[in-house]
């Protein structure tokens, strides 16, 4: 060996330790080297640990090498026999004579930002290489000068298993003697000569926060039960004629065990399916399960994009979870992270020494509001790693759709930014470019891949064709967020009843739009935090008006066009706002009041998925029709949804107001007596029993249009729904 390659291993500084290390042929002779440090002495023996030829050490770092005679290098085998300097020995294989594993081809898919599926390639994978079982790890690091794997197994010294650089600036290395259960991180000498341990970008498994190491793991043996479900999911390209009523969920603080911690996936198959099951909900929105080293950012500050948070148990029990769900018949929604992601040393931010996952110039690589970095999601490798992030998630681990976070932060350029801190883009404009297309390539692969999954846009502007397909110069998404209607609903229910006449047009106007996009109407977990106060204790008046109006809120949710989204806690009226490290006030049950305002839910889901014509047409103006939306003066409101069939339709009617109404006439579609299915002023929801005695016939008196009408009695702060009987 030449001299400044020995001083480049032992400084772990070599451009291509593969070049030297391990079995090499040497003029007529075989020369086998090896480095590692600390070791008293190191052999050459057969694979049964037979026949030991010492090594010479030739450097005191550790270097070693044995010449062997002149031999066919096809088929030698060996396994290197370490003594380290307290005597405890143990017997190795040498990574450094194992080729590569990535292909040219799948160098060239990664690099162009086409290989959607790069979770087969990248991290820390279990494999077979030719006959060895071993670990193949391989990342991307473009401008680093060494990248090395360290853990337990080499003294988490970076000198010992360098890797082997391929072409765009990936690196991999095949370690035979690995397997499941084994902590790693990657140490990345930097191109501005910073060194760095890296948690792995494609790990699968993490240590429990605050420790930040990688585990090696593989759950591909997982017996998935859900086979119906999925058959049943491919089908379901239409889910926008399909009833969906949403439990967001944060998995740390929805229930604590006895001695105050957290749940395990396990644990919530057990308690949390059968409760949302039973409430009537058809889908759970998780706030983000990925790996975050930070509890309060609730999952928004991403490190481990592949891996369930270890908090709650391994990756194979997250898929325990989600098939306990499928197999009870509920939908599973992931919030997913590609806007941004955190600072923190071993993560993303400056991979390699530089900017690689995120744009160099802070004025587009960094936003101020929350302290995290923005992707470059004009970086093809960038793209891959995100649009495989996506699909693996919803092949990997069968969740059911991804609700993306802060899509406006991800369209706008100058997102929350003042004059001169935002660069234009290529025509000078606001628009980024390059996200658009990324968001576009996300819902087309989706759809693709995955034809049933849904993808949700958190976009709380009026970017035009969020759920228009790509194909018609939309975003793609299935549904946005109506975050309009969810911020005009809460002004209006948080004024004095006496007041709601003059802001009447707070309820209405969003049938104005309501049609432009496929929307859901959140109350979601951003409402109830920050001092906003929880959803209850925003509702003015004494405590039985809060109860009713929450009631009548939701009442009304129910009956709007749209699907429905509601954050935990909110079914049983907490008077808290959400506390993250806690868990919900479940003692409030024990107040008949809370207790009915569940019911009131539950009953709620149930008779919405009961009735189509709530949900059948839910895209279509056809599927809507107000009865009455100008009685300002009383703050009621009535319509009329109709299903797929023309006889299909249900009433409803809401007042806003603490006053009943005896003889509120309104026209209905069709003669013949009305069932009152709901009535939220009812005894067990907490009510004062005003209502209809179940049912009302109608009267030849025209009224709103038709011919037939309805004199109902309203209930105070009350919402009915009503069904015609044939």
């Amino acid at each position: 060996m030449l001299p400044h390659d020995i001083d480049a291993l032992v400084r772990g500084l070599h451009a291509d330790p593969f070049a030297v290390l391990g079995p090499h042929q040497a003029g007529q002779d075989l020369a086998i080297r090896a480095f590692w440090p600390r070791a008293g002495a190191l052999a050459v023996t057969a694979p049964d640990g037979q026949d030991a030829r010492p090594m010479t050490r030739i450097h005191p770092e550790g270097l070693f090498e044995l010449i062997l005679p002149a031999t066919s290098r096809e088929g030698f085998d060996y396994r290197l026999r370490v003594t380290l300097g307290h005597g405890h020995a143990f017997t190795v294989d040498d990574p450094f004579r194992y080729g590569p594993v990535l292909t040219d081809y799948d160098l060239h898919l990664l690099a162009e930002g086409t290989h959607v599926r790069a979770f087969e390639k990248l991290g820390a994978r279990p494999i077979t290489h030719g006959i060895r079982r071993g670990v193949h790890f391989a990342v991307w690091a473009p401008n680093a000068r060494r990248v090395s794997v360290v853990g337990d197994f080499n003294g988490w010294d970076g000198r010992v298993h360098p890797m082997r650089l391929r072409s765009s600036g990936y690196w991999e290395t095949f370690l035979p003697d690995l397997a499941a259960g084994d902590r790693y991180k990657f140490e990345v000498l930097g191109a501005d000569g910073s060194v760095n341990l890296k948690a792995d970008p494609c790990g699968r498994y993490f240590e429990v926060p605050p420790r930040t190491a990688s585990i090696v793991w593989s759950s591909d043996d997982y017996a998935w039960g859900d086979r119906a479900w999925m058959a049943a999911r491919t089908g379901h390209d239409r889910w926008i004629e399909r009833p969906m009523s949403i439990y967001e969920v944060h998995l740390g603080s929805w229930r604590r065990s006895p001695d105050g911690r957290p749940l395990t996936y396990r644990e919530m198959a057990e308690q949390l399916v059968p409760y949302v099951k039973t409430m009537g909900f058809t889908h759970l929105e998780l706030l983000p399960v990925m790996e975050h080293p930070f509890t309060g950012s609730w999952g928004y500050q991403v490190i481990g994009f592949f891996a369930p948070t270890s908090r709650f148990g391994p990756p194979e029990d997250f898929k325990f979870f989600v098939d306990a769900c499928h197999q009870a018949g509920l939908g599973v929604i992931l919030d997913w992270v590609p806007g941004h992601f955190p600072k923190d040393r071993h993560g993303l931010a400056r991979f390699d020494g530089t900017a690689a996952y995120e744009h160099a110039d802070p004025r587009q690589g960094e936003h101020q509001d929350w302290g995290t970095l923005v992707f470059n999601y004009g970086r093809h490798e960038v793209r891959s790693f995100l649009l495989s992030n996506a699909l693996y998630w919803l092949e990997e681990f069968h969740v059911d759709g991804l609700r993306v976070d802060a899509v406006a932060s991800m369209l706008y350029l100058d997102y929350s930014r003042q004059p001169g801190q935002w660069v234009p883009n290529q025509y000078g404009g606001r628009e980024n470019l390059e996200a658009i297309a990324f968001l576009e390539q996300l819902n087309a692969l989706v759809a693709t891949e995955c034809p049933g999954a849904v993808v949700f846009a958190e976009e709380s502007t009026s970017w035009p064709g969020v759920t228009r397909p790509v194909h018609l110069g939309g975003l793609g998404f299935t549904y946005k967020w109506n975050m309009g209607w969810m911020h005009d609903m809460l002004d209006y229910t948080a004024q004095d009843p006496v007041y709601r006449k003059w802001h009447h047009n707070r309820v209405t106007f969003s049938l104005m739009y309501a049609y432009s996009e496929r929307f859901v109407l959140p109350f979601s977990h951003d409402e109830v935090v920050h001092g906003k106060r929880s959803l209850l204790d925003k509702m003015p008046g004494d405590v039985w008006q809060r109860h009713a109006t929450l009631r009548a809120l939701y009442g009304y949710m129910f009956a709007h066009p749209g699907k429905k989204l509601l954050f935990m806690g909110g079914e049983i009226g907490q008077w808290r706002e959400w506390n993250h490290d806690g868990e919900l006030d479940w003692e409030v049950l024990g107040d008949p009041r809370h207790a009915g305002l569940q019911r009131w839910l539950k009953d709620l889901n149930h008779a919405y998925v009961s009735a189509p014509a709530l949900w059948e047409r839910d895209d279509r103006p056809e599927g809507f029709q107000w009865i009455d939306c100008h009685d300002h003066e009383n703050s009621i409101l009535s319509l009329v949804r109709c299903g797929a069939e023309a006889a299909s339709h249900v009433v409803a009617v809401v007042n806003f107001t603490p006053l009943p109404r005896h003889g509120y006439r309104i026209g209905v579609p069709s003669a013949g007596p009305y069932r009152e299915v709901l009535n939220s002023d009812a005894s067990v929801y907490g009510g004062s029993n005003v209502g209809n005695g179940g049912e009302v016939p109608t009267e030849a008196v025209p009224a709103h249009g038709f011919g037939q009408s309805l004199s109902l009695t309203v209930p105070p702060l009350g919402f009915l729904l009503l069904e015609g009987l044939r």
